[in-house]
């Protein structure tokens, strides 16, 4: 009987696997809590980032129909920059 309960304490196959599932399961506790407490603002800056590329498409477009911005890119230097 004590042969026997010694062979299972030696036997520590599974323990590595075990580790492994435990911070596994602790890393998305921590990212559920994370995107719980955050997601509001990480959402609203992303849509402020893209609220801003649209508006600066936008001038693009207005800029080539007005003829200020030729096709194929900015004509603009150093030079003109406060223009």
């Amino acid at each position: 009987m004590l042969t026997r309960i010694n062979k299972i304490f030696r036997d520590k196959k599974g323990q590595g696997m075990t580790e492994y599932i435990i911070i596994v399961a602790l890393i998305a506790i921590a990212a559920v809590f994370i995107i719980t407490m955050f997601g509001d603002t990480i959402r609203n800056l992303f849509q402020r980032s893209t609220e801003v590329l649209r508006t600066g498409e936008q001038a693009k477009e207005k800029a080539l129909k007005t003829g200020e911005l030729k096709k194929g890119g900015a004509q603009r230097t150093l030079g003109d920059f406060s223009k």
